[in-house]
């Protein structure tokens, strides 16, 4: 037990801080990379790559050989095979890292940026649940800093400012955009009718639809926030870093669009401040 002590304090005490940060990046790499492929059919592929890893040490150990030949060989073609695999994953990894996280979602000052948000969330929610209450299906995706620019373009420009009219209109079933997604930048309708990557997991309930699968698709894609009304049942879903969350009271869904959305811990605070307000004096009235 000493000496594994000892061994211990005089690795410690050989470290630098170039190892320290070594360390920590491969570890911050290792994260964002399991983070990706978690709930993916790639994790599912990775799963199986670290069984042929441990079987082809395994009979290395043993000396196995014509089994270890074989599994070896299946390792150096495989990695050749993985790009092919990996190709969404790779191209959702690229495409997270090389947006700007910096860049914030909405252009708001300190002084009116708090009332503008609350009356952005406000606007979003009575325009949602007016639509669920109509069982009018809507793929509302709030832009974040990974641009939509190409999935823009596969719908109509229509550069709107944000309204519940605009958005009832856009998705009336008679609407030539109805069956596309609306997207939202910078507190503004930036395109509609626009086409949504259907999502590859399969672990997905069978009962969603492709207005479903495409919301939680462009959400693994990139780090939007998507609204998926249903058509069926009026209900109000929700679609995050790949997860949906399904049939949503409006007072989750504020605290989870604020909680998304709102660009500075300063007007969160802010915003949740103006929601007790809100609330303090819905009962005040109802007294």
């Amino acid at each position: 037990m000493a000496d594994i002590k000892t061994v211990f304090y005089n690795t410690i005490g050989l470290m630098q801080w170039s190892d320290i940060i070594d360390i920590l990046l491969m570890t911050f790499v290792l994260y964002y990379v399991f983070t990706l492929l978690k709930d993916t059919s790639a994790g599912q592929v990775v799963k199986a790559i670290i069984i042929i890893l441990l079987i082809t040490q395994v009979t290395s150990w043993l000396k196995l050989y014509v089994t270890n030949y074989v599994f070896s060989t299946v390792i150096q073609i495989g990695a050749i095979a993985l790009v092919v695999v990996f190709q969404p994953e790779l191209r959702k990894f690229l495409t997270r890292l090389g947006s700007s996280r910096a860049k914030e979602l909405f252009a708001i000052d300190r002084e009116s940026g708090s009332n503008r948000f609350e009356s952005y969330i406000a606007v979003i929610l009575k325009a949602t649940y007016d639509l669920a209450a109509t069982r009018t299906g809507a793929l509302i995706v709030f832009e974040r800093s990974t641009n939509l620019g190409e999935i823009s373009a596969t719908g109509t420009q229509v550069d709107a400012e944000l309204s519940i009219e605009m958005l009832k209109n856009i998705f009336y079933p008679k609407a030539p955009l109805h069956d596309g997604a609306a997207i939202i930048r910078d507190f503004r309708i930036h395109a509609a009718g626009c086409v949504l990557p259907l999502s590859k997991n399969n672990a997905l309930s069978k009962d969603l639809g492709t207005r479903h699968k495409a919301g939680v698709g462009i959400s693994e894609e990139s780090d939007a926030v998507v609204i998926i009304v249903s058509e069926e049942t009026g209900a109000v879903s929700c679609a995050v870093g790949g997860m949906l969350k399904r049939h949503l009271a409006k007072e989750t869904l504020e605290k989870l669009l604020i909680n998304e959305l709102a660009p500075r811990t300063e007007l969160k605070k802010a915003v949740s401040i103006f929601s007790r307000k809100r609330k303090k004096a819905a009962k005040e009235g109802d007294l």
